[in-house]
């Protein structure tokens, strides 16, 4: 079908009118049908369509096998040593002991917490680029991030030590700030270069209060309130992974619904009007979506940047702007991004491990400088 609507817009129309002029001067005439030339046109288009489709998704399951492989190596590296062997008896449970508590523990809420933060960032940032048209577009921007930051430093001098409480403030600090932003957007009908410039100025006054509060903290609470905002995979409960995974499942589900909606916008709000898209409606729902996926994941697991700003950049590289391949290319990379800063941070350190958030921020801007430096040279 998108072959043949292509087909229609750039070959032009099969059925070809033939008008002859009658001696009253009026015209009269028969639609002519051409099959034999544009039928061959159009089977030559629909299978170089169904040819592209099929390399691209057996990229995607490429990705998807190398995910998969990342996180068997990363169950096996760290501290306590595991061999291929040893982590089948313990997923067959005929082994029981410290391999046990380390497998089922700590390493596989913390592999699955990295895919899934990936998977809910990469389509958050993706979701707010499509809608508001700007490459730029993530959940720090919009000042989510510095957001969920400040409720969680406001969380820990005023209540201590109850992570609870500090997931809670997180969270509802990221809501605010989306709050503030879809506010401003609906009472002033501010553009989408306006909804971004918004959530810089928001981003910096959430910065500047979460710096204050971090001046009249102790000691302890200002180490705590530091250590929050590195973001981290290893704090994750399987409760949480689970809440996490269905709003992040939930976005998804919502967006490939609305990947043709999501075509139509990208071509402009004019186009996609015409198209009988509600363009204010689409973008309200698209934007709470991944406002809702990027506050859980902030305050579960503390900021984590460059995740939703690189993926989809690298996603459109390869498969370009159709959002029915770029959805579940965007969350793959994301997570795959996720996991292996994650693995290489427990790789380089040894006994210990780096926050993946400081990883992903090593690894993301030059990526994106790189890739800014590929797209317009």
């Amino acid at each position: 079908m998108c072959a043949f609507v292509a087909f229609l817009f750039v070959e032009g129309p099969i059925l070809k009118p033939s008008w002859n002029e009658g001696n009253a001067g009026s015209k009269t005439g028969s639609c002519c049908l051409a099959l034999p030339s544009d039928t061959a046109k159009l089977g030559v288009v629909t299978q170089s369509f169904l040819s592209y489709v099929r390399r691209k998704r057996t990229l995607m399951l490429s990705l998807v096998g190398l995910t998969a492989f990342m996180a068997l190596v990363a169950v096996t590296q760290g501290a306590y040593d595991i061999t291929p062997g040893h982590l089948l008896r313990v997923l067959s449970g005929a082994a029981v002991g410290p391999a046990d508590i380390v497998i089922w523990k700590i390493r596989l809420p913390r592999i699955i917490s990295a895919i899934v933060v990936g998977w809910g960032l990469s389509i958050s940032g993706l979701s707010i680029q499509s809608l508001l048209k700007n490459p730029l577009g993530s959940p720090s921007t919009l000042g989510i991030s510095q957001g969920a930051a400040f409720g969680a430093a406001s969380a820990i001098v005023l209540l201590g030590k109850q992570m609870v409480s500090v997931t809670v403030f997180a969270f509802a600090g990221a809501m605010g700030a989306t709050a503030v932003i879809m506010v401003l957007a609906s009472l002033r009908r501010l553009s989408p270069e306006a909804i971004i410039l918004s959530g810089v100025a928001l981003s910096s006054l959430f910065a500047s209060a979460t710096v204050l509060i971090q001046y009249l903290a102790s000691d302890t609470q200002l180490a705590m309130a530091v250590f929050w905002t590195f973001g981290d995979v290893t704090r994750a409960s399987w409760p949480e992974i689970g809440l996490l995974t269905g709003a992040v499942a939930v976005a998804s589900i919502f967006l490939v619904c609305r990947r043709w909606d999501l075509n139509a916008l990208a071509t402009g709000e004019d186009t996609a009007r015409g198209l009988g898209v509600n363009v204010g409606r689409m973008r309200l729902a698209g934007m709470l979506a991944a406002a809702l996926v990027a506050a859980l994941a902030t305050a579960f697991h503390g900021v984590i940047a460059f995740v939703g700003l690189i993926a989809p950049h690298i996603a459109r590289r390869l498969v370009g702007s159709d959002h029915g391949l770029l959805i579940p290319l965007s969350a793959i990379i994301g997570a795959l991004l996720m996991l292996s800063a994650d693995t290489l941070g427990r790789t380089l350190m040894g006994s210990g491990a780096l926050p993946v958030g400081i990883i992903t921020s090593f690894m993301g801007a030059p990526m994106f400088l790189y890739l800014l430096v590929r797209g317009y040279r």
